[in-house]
């Protein structure tokens, strides 16, 4: 399986929380959009401004993304997929999804492979169905 990570999919397990992705780590090779790294990053200082992490929280938090950095394709954010984010999407998505979701189809478009977008947010997921993209984790 060729997986494309949403941040949702990211944070529910560097953060610990219920109920990850029973997939996780068992794809073949795994993508994501450069903006989950920068997503990931504001949800762990938000989540320290609001005294849910602690310092030592963050730095475990920080280390495990640089991890999943390490371990996955980055996909740019460019122009093309700020232009197909832009585009409707056959269902109501917010504008951060609706940037994975054009990272992924591009992506799926240009490589030819068949991907499986990783998200735990269910509307995101209702775009990426409309979109001809199977889920995990919804």
């Amino acid at each position: 399986m060729i997986v494309y990570l949403d941040t949702s999919a990211v944070l529910r397990v560097l953060l610990r929380q219920e109920k990850p992705l029973p997939e996780w780590g068992r794809w073949q090779r795994a993508y994501a959009s450069e903006m989950l790294f920068v997503e990931a990053r504001r949800a762990f200082d938000r989540l320290r401004l609001a005294g849910a992490l602690d310092d030592g929280g963050v730095i475990a938090a920080q280390r495990a993304l640089q991890q999943v950095e390490a371990a996955v394709g980055r996909i740019r954010l460019g122009r093309m997929v700020l232009r197909r984010a832009a585009q409707p999407m056959g269902v109501a998505v917010r504008t951060l999804d609706a940037i994975h979701l054009a990272s992924a189809v591009l992506f799926q478009e240009r490589r030819g492979e068949t991907i499986v977008f990783a998200t735990h947010d269910v509307q995101q997921a209702r775009g990426a169905q409309a979109l001809g993209l199977d889920c995990i984790g919804v």
